[in-house]
């Protein structure tokens, strides 16, 4: 990576050093602004919470990386191989041609889009190659219906390809301007995000369009980012989601990157107001200490120092957790997570990318939103990059890290699998409903298996995150192909 005097470009270079130089984009989203509540995807109406996990590297007849998103269905026995539907670009009804390198499932994002009251999915291929545009980029909504996704769907145009690359690099879903349809926001190469309002008909055509351009830098061929990430939740509590946008500072140089909460607006999202936060590439928005508004955890998964020990901003030696508290005239006070924080566990060693991955969910339905987080690069027991991920429960005092808490790997009793070598346990991480009860179960995806990839689902038992029931979900009994490096479950839609 290039860096200016001695600031270096921290997001890819952690990404890079976390999947063996294949750089993972992910993004959050909102389906609509509660404040309370993260939303759960249900494509097909029954009421329990489904999962998507892509497989962005996969082959698909014969394609390297053509990329393949796999909708695992919520049971009343959670999650599984058993209950799915796998969707790549040659699935009929799928917009374009399941083509080499370009990446279907790179992003995702669901919201019901089209207003029938089944949650749609939209998914980029971020590295498609649009005419002679290498890298051009292009964006799906494919329709949820009573049996789910079934693969048909239309393509949401780039209304500049000229002006940018990787069209749909980053997503995220909400209803910006609270008029009760969902919106996407479509991020690029640059730092104008396009934002789709009024939901799409069937055709793809949305009932408006407008841009925002917050202080980030834009891409170039050295830097082709724009945006670093995409989170979508209602901070102030207005009914109206707001945006947290990451991307490096607007300067005349690559710096760190910043976090920057974008408020929900009568007209939709207003970058003149945005406000700069703590940095951190992962992020979630829920009401975690229960008054009402939702707070802002981020994951700055990266050192505390650079490679020659110049001392980095707002970070820590194994990564940290950022969380700032909502309130009605928006982001309010921050705490900072670390392994060296009360008694989460572990120890805050370089490299282990604690805040990598981030979820929230109400585990036990006490009504404060519970958190987890990845530490993918984690040694365990002489493993090195083997990963673990920690839960921690909210509170009406914020999240307790006293008491509760929980440390999961694939060394622990009960949990599918074995610690090995660059399994990078955590390497994302879904805290939500898929057994119907009303409390979130607990999602994890790894590098399993040189990069083939895998799913450990554990469910909650109504207090915590138990081992009771656990099963592990392969790409081989998925409709993956494990040629190459799938990267099942590498990203969720969130």
């Amino acid at each position: 990576m290039h860096k200016h005097h001695l600031r270096l470009a921290l997001a890819t270079a952690t990404a890079a050093a976390l999947t063996g130089g294949l750089l993972t984009l992910t993004a959050s989203t909102a389906t609509a602004a509660d404040s309370a509540h993260v939303p759960v995807a249900d494509f097909n109406g029954d009421g329990i919470g489904d999962v998507v996990a892509s497989a962005h590297g996969a082959y698909v007849s014969g394609r390297e990386a053509a990329g393949q998103v796999v909708v695992l269905y919520g049971t009343a026995t959670g999650v599984s191989s058993a209950k799915r539907k796998t969707i790549s670009q040659n699935t009929t009804g799928t917009p374009g041609t399941a083509e080499t390198g370009d990446g279907f499932g790179g992003e995702t994002a669901y919201a019901d889009f089209n207003g029938d009251g089944y949650d749609d999915l939209a998914v980029s291929s971020p590295w498609e190659k649009v005419g002679t545009d290498t890298n051009g980029g292009g964006v799906a909504i494919l329709w949820g219906s009573a049996s789910g996704l079934t693969g048909t769907g239309v393509t949401v145009a780039d209304p500049a390809p000229s002006s940018h690359d990787y069209w749909g690099k980053d997503l995220a879903a909400g209803d910006f301007d609270g008029d009760g349809k969902a919106d996407l926001a479509v991020g690029n190469s640059s730092s104008t995000i396009h934002v789709f309002k009024g939901g799409f008909n069937a055709s793809g055509t949305a009932g408006g369009r407008y841009t925002i351009k917050p202080p980030i830098v834009n891409g170039s061929n050295d830097f082709p980012y724009g945006p670093l990430s995409l989170t979508a939740g209602d901070v102030n509590g207005d009914n109206r989601t707001d945006l947290i946008v990451d991307g490096y500072e607007n300067q005349t140089d690559y710096g760190w990157n910043t976090n920057y909460y974008v408020p929900g607006t009568a007209s939709g999202l207003s970058a003149s107001s945005a406000q700069a936060l703590k940095p951190g590439i992962i992020t979630a928005v829920g009401d975690i200490n229960g008054d009402g508004y939702g707070d802002i955890v981020s994951g700055a998964g990266w050192d505390g120092t650079t490679t020659d020990g110049t001392p980095i901003p707002d970070a820590a030696n194994g990564g940290k957790v950022n969380i700032t508290y909502g309130s009605a005239s928006g982001p309010a006070a921050t705490t900072g997570i670390t392994q060296n924080t009360g008694n989460v566990p572990g120890s805050s060693e370089k490299g282990d990318g604690f805040g990598w991955e981030l979820d929230l969910g109400d585990i036990n339905a006490d009504g404060y939103q519970d958190l987890v987080v990845a530490s993918p690069n984690e040694d365990i027991g002489g493993v090195s990059n083997t990963g673990q991920v920690t839960v921690l429960y909210g509170s009406a005092n914020g999240i307790d890290t006293a008491s509760g808490i929980q440390g999961l790997a694939q060394s622990t009793s009960g949990v599918p699998g074995n610690d090995e070598t660059n399994d990078l346990f955590g390497a994302d991480v879904k805290l939500d409903d898929v057994t119907g009860d009303g409390k979130a179960d607990l999602v994890i995806g790894s590098y399993e298996n040189a990069g083939n990839g895998g799913l450990t689902y554990l469910p909650s038992n109504g207090t915590k995150i138990t081992t009771s029931g656990s099963r592990s979900v392969a790409p081989s009994d998925s409709g993956v192909s494990t040629t190459g490096s799938p990267q099942f479950g590498a990203v969720f839609a969130d």
